[in-house]
């Protein structure tokens, strides 16, 4: 049986009496206590040394030794023991409204990750509810104690760690097991009797069946679970075929089911796009100690579909062909049609190509394109390399600073002021283990053993370059758009994002005034989220746009000509 992972509760004045409040979680967790700081290092340094997980550290906002206010300062000495261990500051009702006006800006600046009241009586669910987001969030990136998937292979390569990061975002929890451990075998022997040769890697084993799979691709796998475009029951024909389910796309699906419309999503790879890869989004709103991306997705995903919303994953759109007089349009895809009266294009961005061919025969092998959160691990006690200046780089960096042992972030400006947000800067800037280099590039790279060993920098000031060993280059270097599959009547700017509304040059607006805001040049076709031309580029604006698009679809689809 595996060791429980600890909860550690460090207070003098109300030690009994949070242990009390946390016996909820003792049949899960191992619940501990201390009543100083040296007993709480001591407790925790033996967790380290003999391999118990430590999910979470609940310290009192006073404590004596560390001044009146300022017990959190606990918790980086704890951090550096148990950097993966998720961050609780309690503090008393009473003394409350001093504590937050040091409490309130460590927060700000990722020192620790929640401040709540202590409970003053039973059933504070309040408190509760942040203490299960924390534990939420440990647990995601924890080797999960139940698998829906059970993935077997004698070695893990860029196959296993693409299916394994799908599974991840995907919100199915699954483990890669040893083809020589009692899960591996009984895996195999099941593939043996269904005739598949029990020597070729990966096999899957999905849900609660006998099926046995081996997948060459993420689509496959996604083929495996979800299905092809063409097996998918939906009408003849839709109101509306959403192409990209990141957050504008979620959005649109929601809004657009809610209010009565027949409406398919397709999306090319996982539920929830770039946005998806995101360790936490801290400045959400209506999230205030923050969520996932992924978890973000998959909550806006359940509630499309408890409205109506049907998805397709896997399968990206190829080709649209627009529909005339009053007849429908037709989204492409490898996999089968999908016929739309109306069509909102959502389908995000992908991250540029660094352009050097050594780093990226290297993708799956030590260098990723995008966080990639199920890497961390991998990269536990390395050092490891973020390339970019944006929120998602910022974020993937904040996120394996737990894991790894350095972090270097790469940017080609002097610095990160003028392209992240200024509260992931100050929590950068806080966090021990991040540095930034900037008037940096990565410029060649290689491999020991067929796993990335080193790349080589190069400052875009004076040429010299410095040599890195790293174990894990991960590349976030802002938008590039593939629009290809689009007619030519959808106008789009030099750089490929699609023109809408006053964007649109006036001889392609089809009448005396401009298309709608969110309206492209074809008639029945909008554009939302990261692939508009002048969006912001950021998750709250791609869903406020989501959800504004479905008041034009309703106006289309009732001014449309029918055929």
């Amino acid at each position: 049986m595996s060791v429980k992972p600890a909860i550690l509760i460090t207070s003098e004045a109300d030690l009994d009496h949070l242990l009390d409040e946390f016996g909820r979680y003792a049949r899960d967790y191992d619940v501990l206590g201390a009543a100083s700081v040296s007993e709480a290092t001591q407790i925790v340094e033996r967790m380290a040394a003999g391999g118990q997980p430590v999910a979470l550290l609940v310290v009192d906002s006073r404590l004596t030794g560390v001044g009146q206010i300022d017990g959190y300062q606990v918790m980086h000495t704890l951090r550096t023991l148990v950097p993966t261990a998720r961050r609780l500051v309690t503090s008393r009702w009473e003394n409350f409204l001093e504590d937050s006006k040091t409490l309130r800006p460590a927060v700000a600046k990722g020192k620790i990750d929640v401040v709540a009241l202590t409970p003053r009586g039973p059933r504070d669910e309040e408190y509760h509810s942040g203490v299960i987001d924390l534990l939420n969030d440990w647990n995601a990136m924890a080797t999960p104690e139940v698998d829906s998937i059970q993935l077997v292979t004698p070695r893990v390569d860029a196959l296993t760690r693409s299916l394994r990061e799908f599974m991840f975002r995907a919100g199915i929890p699954g483990r890669t097991y040893d083809p020589e451990s009692e899960v591996g075998a009984a895996v195999l022997a099941q593939a043996a009797a269904q005739g598949l040769a029990t020597d070729d890697f990966p096999l899957l084993k999905v849900f609660s069946t006998d099926a046995i799979v081996r997948p060459r691709s993420v689509r496959e796998l996604s083929t495996a679970l979800y299905g092809r475009p063409d097996q998918i029951d939906v009408d003849d024909v839709v109101d509306v075929v959403i192409v990209g389910a990141g957050p504008a796309g979620l959005a649109a699906a929601v809004y657009a089911s809610s209010e009565g419309l027949s409406a398919v999503a397709l999306e090319a790879e996982t539920i929830g796009g770039q946005a998806g890869t995101s360790s936490m989004i801290r400045n959400y709103l209506g999230f205030p100690r923050g969520i996932s991306g992924m978890r973000l997705a998959q909550r806006a995903r359940t509630q499309a579909i408890r409205f109506g919303t049907r998805f397709v994953t896997g399968w990206p759109a190829t080709g649209l062909t627009l529909g005339t007089a009053g007849s429908p349009h037709t989204v492409h895809t490898d996999g089968g049609d999908l016929r739309a009266r109306s069509v909102v294009v959502a389908a995000g961005v992908d991250y540029q190509r660094l352009g050097v061919e050594a780093i990226d025969d290297l993708v799956g092998n030590g260098v990723n394109y995008g966080a990639a959160m199920t890497m961390a691990r991998d990269v536990e006690g390395a050092d490891v390399i973020v390339v970019g200046g944006g929120n998602s780089a910022g974020q993937a960096a904040v996120h394996l600073s737990r894991f790894a042992r350095s972090v270097t972030i790469v940017v080609r400006r002097p610095d990160l002021s003028a392209t992240m947000s200024r509260y992931l800067i100050d929590e950068i800037t806080y966090n021990p283990v991040i540095e930034v280099l900037g008037n940096h590039r990565v410029v060649d790279g290689g491999a020991e053993d067929g796993q990335l060993a080193w790349v080589d920098l190069e400052d875009v000031t004076s040429g010299e370059r410095q040599r890195r060993e790293i174990r894990g280059l991960f590349l976030l270097l802002g938008a590039k758009v593939h629009c290809d599959w689009l007619p030519a009547q959808v106008a789009r700017d030099d750089k490929g994002f699609i023109l809408t509304g006053r964007s649109i040059p006036w001889e392609a607006w089809g009448g005396p005034v401009p298309p709608e805001t969110l309206a492209t040049s074809a008639p029945g076709v909008f554009a939302v989220g990261d692939i508009r031309s002048g969006s912001m580029k950021r998750v709250a604006s791609a869903t406020g746009e989501g959800a504004s698009v479905v008041p034009l679809i309703h106006a289309w689809l009732n001014a449309r000509p029918v055929a």
